[in-house]
């Protein structure tokens, strides 16, 4: 993200207006350009914000076609809540603790007064617009917990969760890598006064919600039925795959805001990084796909989606340092890499994570911010990487920053989620879980007059 200030705009309006100046008194040609510039920023946030809180959409309908069809109505409501109870949890605190004025690089202790803002001036209008691009983001932090602890979590819970996510957790890391894009040096986190890079969130949002998420499915515990008595692992297919692939098409459109959206500034940029945002999705799905037709014998379409979605997932950290071609090779990596992950986590660490959020989002967000230090390209962004003879020191600080907030997102996971089991309990009964949480936490069915005919 670049961080753009309206210092210079208020006074620019208010001559515009005839406050500050005589009415006789013109525009400078270059004022005129200015407020145009700056009407066109706020008109491309917004319009990117609105596609990002689309992508709401796009994770509910992945996690609903990929679960069984018994808990599809949970699932919507839980990504509804992300959103619905997250937004003031992050207008109230999270704004605040992310984009304050810095405290020892930690945590941001001053925020602005929202309630406070006068919406008719220019400096109030971009305010406004600017926290609503930051909530959409913090929602989608939220929103990948749901997957990794689909079918098997109480409701009540989860939506504790969620709060606490995006009024805690996703904000105190957030603000260590984007905490100078509101205040600039001010408010500066320590990873930024380092120089790492994420530009729209590849481990700022991704990589958090799925350490988050991958700590919350270990305290859980596997579905039932998920493993034999001998540690075999069982598919449980989900009940769509219809529903997922329109889920992942959706986040695929959505990510057009992610990324170029995280200019805030409509200029030559965002095209630019849109080409490589979408090379990536398509490189993500042909190496998942070809990773595993070589390890299962089918090209197998779940995987194939998630491998679109761990292409975007990687190319979101580099999206405006790396070209087009690094874009290819940095999906191609993501996609051939989460298939293996899904099957490791699934088989060998018995961790059931029903959509593949943890590898998508945890693992591939982090490998992503990593390989930037390799794919930055001269020409693009304002770093050199490794491959292009620019020295190790981005790659380093690529590593700390990634694995730093891998470590964060995990830790505060555990915390959470054991303080919650602790507290008011986090999963629901065996009944209830063989009944199905449509049922058992909602009381009404998804697909109400079908016949669901049950194999487990």
């Amino acid at each position: 993200m670049l961080f753009v200030s309206h210092s210079r705009l208020r006074p620019l309006v208010l001559t515009a207006l005839g406050v500050l100046a005589t009415p006789t008194l013109a525009l400078a040609e270059e004022e005129v350009s200015f407020l145009t510039q700056s009407n066109a920023n706020l008109l491309w946030t917004l319009v990117a914000a609105i596609l990002v809180m689309f992508m709401q959409a796009g994770f509910a309908l992945v996690e609903a076609g990929f679960t069984r069809a018994k808990n599809a109505a949970n699932i919507i409501m839980k990504n509804l809540l992300d959103f619905a109870a997250g937004s003031p949890a992050y207008f109230l605190l999270g704004f605040a603790l992310m984009f304050g004025t810095d405290a020892a690089g930690i945590i941001g202790t001053s925020g602005f007064a929202l309630a406070g803002i006068d919406a008719q001036t220019p400096e109030g209008q971009w305010n406004l617009t600017f926290w609503f691009f930051q909530s959409v983001f913090a929602a989608t932090g939220a929103t990948i917990v749901s997957g990794c602890l689909a079918e098997r979590t109480r409701f009540s819970a989860y939506i504790v969760a969620s709060i606490v996510i995006s009024a805690l957790i996703y904000p105190i890391s957030g603000h260590w890598a984007w905490g100078n894009l509101w205040l600039g040096d001010e408010g500066a986190g320590w990873l930024a006064q380092m120089g790492f890079i994420d530009f729209a969130g590849s481990s700022v949002v991704h990589a958090l919600g799925g350490w988050i998420g991958l700590a919350g499915a270990m305290i859980l515990g596997p579905r039932l039925g998920k493993y034999a008595p001998d540690g075999t692992a069982r598919a449980i297919p989900g009940h769509s795959i219809p529903l997922a692939g329109l889920g992942v098409f959706i986040l695929w459109f959505g990510w057009f805001g992610f990324n170029p959206g995280s200019t805030t500034t409509a200029n030559g940029d965002i095209g630019y990084i849109a080409v490589n945002t979408s090379l990536a999705a398509c490189t993500g799905t042909i190496g998942a796909m070809i990773m595993a037709w070589l390890r299962f014998g089918k090209p197998d379409t779940s995987m194939a989606l998630n491998g679109t979605l761990a292409g975007l997932v990687a190319i979101t950290a580099g999206c405006a340092e790396v070209s087009p071609l690094g874009a290819l090779l940095i999906g191609l990596i993501a996609g051939l890499i989460v298939v293996l992950s899904i099957e490791c986590l699934d088989k060998v660490f018995m961790i059931d994570d029903p959509v593949g959020a943890s590898s998508v989002h945890g693992v591939c967000g982090t490998l992503g911010t990593i390989l930037v230090g390799f794919f930055a390209a001269p020409g693009f962004g304002s770093a050199t990487g490794l491959l292009y003879g620019g020295g190790a020191e981005v790659l380093i600080h690529q590593i700390i920053g990634a694995f730093a907030i891998a470590a964060w997102g995990f830790a505060t996971g555990v915390a959470l989620f054991k303080t919650l089991e602790a507290v008011m309990g986090l999963r629901v009964s065996q009944e209830e879980e063989l009944k199905g949480l449509d049922i058992s936490e909602h009381g009404m069915e998804a697909y109400s007059g079908f016949q669901i005919f049950a194999t487990e």
